[in-house]
């Protein structure tokens, strides 16, 4: 694996990703390891079948048996390459599906991972660079989680045959056979360094392909298409496509030079090794009387021997390769959680309980930066109070709120739900208690309804509607050609809807009022909206909050005045707390905000006036 430009050991060798695959195997279809010792023995049998029928049936010729005797071994023949070539054409066709399987539950493994690794984990870029590798090593049939299956089965029969062809060679000069040896490892470790200089500069290559796609899709993508025409970005965007094609173009050509140069020196060693073979031979015939059977055989086995080497070697080293793509799946999987899960203490919402939030002591510094982004932070939320958290952006408000709902642990100090360290809890236990609305969507193209309930069965439509109602979308949705089974986005449904950024807010508020969760935050949930649609909506969810712990981030200061209490947030801690009238009549810098933002606010009723 490649880490930060310079090679990195991988973590699990050759042959423990070899068994780990097996063992994957046994796990997600059994047949895989079967059909493959089948097909591996199938494959060796055929090959040594075709090598010794010529010899064979050539000695029977020169012993004069008769022609009944000969045609008997002829159809012995026919018959045992007919039935191996079946056999393995069969097994061919029936050891895909299993193989995809088992890749399958790889990809399963690896989005299990993705879906329920812990939150810090997705911030960090070592995690995702993995991620993307081990990704990558699962999109098709080709690649090594699958192909490995067909190297192993080719090395399997590789050394089968070349067990018996050693064995049929044992009477000739070892001299011989040590020659034919090292010309066939010259040969090797010609391809080798040609199959290795590519694999090394597989990142060079995938940033040309990449830069070439991503400028392809520019080029086409709706999104750009308006920047495109009235900025004339077309000339711009085909001289950056004509230079990355450029070094794209130079990067192949070296690549076929050092290919070039391997197969120069494997058509030197396969002549060389020819001749030597076709000179002994005819030695042994000419001093030895060796029948024209023998010299076939002896002929058929030492090329075919040096065949069965050389695939050995390079079936050992493309199974290299592999094991390293398999390693990094391996990793990616073994990251470790930061967050207790399974292992953590139950935890579960109880009806009409109250629950208060306090923060001990809490500071937090992201990873890699220098100076902490919140410092020595002491907060209690009462089980029923409206908190607003606003500041400056930077300021640290959003980690705030991913620390009181888990997706963060504070570096220093402690979050405690009713007088309780969350740290013991099951995590996704802790996230249930939370009703959220992010400043960042996830808005999943199925239908409107199932974008409400987060879920596809057992949804409860009038709540789906009495939600939609308080998140003001009722008329819009209602207004559409399918109503609540509507797919938002087109990505996969062409009758999709696509709502404007407004809309969507309103839709990701009305998936938090359905989960209905103990706790509500909302960061930033409102910023598409204008200042008069931004404070119906905090109106209402002032009324849906009743006797429940909520947090409110707003960047519109003015739209928090329905809370209990504001912290104005900076310099990594909270600076003021009060409630809205308390810090205007405190004079500081919330006050100083709030005038400044107040003249825009005005400025824009003014405007849609």
């Amino acid at each position: 694996m490649e880490k930060d430009g310079k090679d990195k050991k991988p973590k699990y060798n050759m042959w423990q990703n070899s068994a780990f695959m097996v063992g994957l195997s046994w796990r997600f279809c059994k047949s895989v390891v079967l059909l493959l010792v089948a097909a591996a023995v199938s494959s060796a049998g055929l090959s040594i079948a075709e090598v010794l029928v010529s010899p064979v049936l050539l000695s029977k010729i020169e012993s004069y048996v008769p022609f009944s005797e000969l045609i008997a071994y002829i159809a012995m023949f026919v018959g045992i390459l007919a039935g191996l070539s079946a056999i393995k054409a069969y097994i061919g066709e029936n050891t895909l599906y299993g193989r995809i399987q088992v890749r399958s539950g790889i990809i399963g493994l690896l989005g299990e991972k993705i879906a329920n690794t812990s939150y810090p984990n997705t911030l960090d870029s070592d995690f995702f660079t993995l991620q993307d590798k081990s990704m990558n090593a699962c999109y098709s049939n080709q690649d090594s989680t699958e192909a490995v299956w067909k190297t192993l089965e080719g090395l399997l029969s590789n050394v089968i045959c070349f067990v018996v062809y050693l064995l049929l060679l044992s009477n000739l000069n070892l001299w011989m056979v040590a020659l034919v040896l090292a010309t066939t490892v010259a040969s090797y470790f010609a391809r080798k360094n040609a199959n290795e200089w590519s694999y090394r500069h597989r990142e060079e290559l995938n940033r040309y392909a990449k830069k070439l796609h991503y400028l392809s899709n520019v080029s086409m993508d709706r999104v750009f298409s308006k920047d495109i025409r009235l900025f004339g970005l077309k000339a711009w965007i085909e001289d950056l496509y004509a230079c990355s094609r450029r070094a794209h173009v130079a990067f192949i050509g070296r690549q076929e030079m050092v290919g070039f140069g391997a197969n120069v020196v494997d058509m030197v060693m396969t002549f060389l090794r020819n001749a030597i073979a076709y000179v002994y031979l005819i030695k042994l015939t000419l001093d030895q009387g060796l029948p024209a059977s023998q010299f076939l055989l002896y002929f058929s086995v030492l090329t075919g021997f040096t065949q069965w080497m050389n695939l050995i070697l390079s079936g050992l080293s493309t199974l290299h390769r592999q094991s390293l793509d398999i390693s990094m799946v391996r990793e990616f999987l073994d990251w470790p959680e930061v967050f207790k899960f399974e292992e953590g203490k139950p935890l579960s919402s109880v009806a009409g309980m109250k629950y208060e939030i306090r923060l001990d002591d809490v500071s937090f510094r992201y990873p890699k930066e220098e100076k902490p982004i919140l410092e020595h932070v002491n907060l209690t939320i009462a089980p029923d109070e409206k908190l607003a958290v606003v500041g400056l952006n930077g300021a640290g408000k959003t980690t705030l709120v991913k620390i009181i709902c888990g997706l963060l642990d504070p570096t220093n100090g402690r979050v405690l739900l009713n007088g309780e360290d969350i740290r013991q809890y099951n995590r996704s236990d802790y996230y249930r208690m939370f009703s959220a609305v992010f400043q960042d969507f996830s808005v999943v193209d199925v239908s409107v309804r199932q974008n409400v309930a987060q879920c596809t069965e057992g949804i409860d439509d009038e709540k789906v509607w009495r939600c939609l109602d308080d998140a003001g979308l009722t008329d819009k949705v209602k207004s559409l050609p399918r109503g609540l089974d509507t797919p938002v986005g087109r990505s996969i449904y062409e009758d999709g809807v696509e709502f404007s950024g407004g809309q969507t807010q309103r839709l990701m508020l009305a998936r938090a009022l359905y989960k209905d969760a103990p706790i509500v935050i909302l960061d930033e949930p409102t910023a598409a909206l204008d200042p008069i649609a931004e404070s119906e909506i905090y109106q209402k969810y002032s009324d849906m909050t009743n006797g429940k712990p909520s947090i409110f981030i707003s960047h519109r200061l003015s739209s928090t005045r329905f809370c209990d209490r504001i912290l104005f947030v900076a310099d990594g801690g909270i600076k003021e707390e009060g409630t809205h009238d308390e810090l205007l009549a405190k004079g500081g810098e919330y006050s100083k905000l709030f005038e400044v933002q107040s003249k825009y606010y005005r400025k824009e009723v003014e405007d849609e006036q």
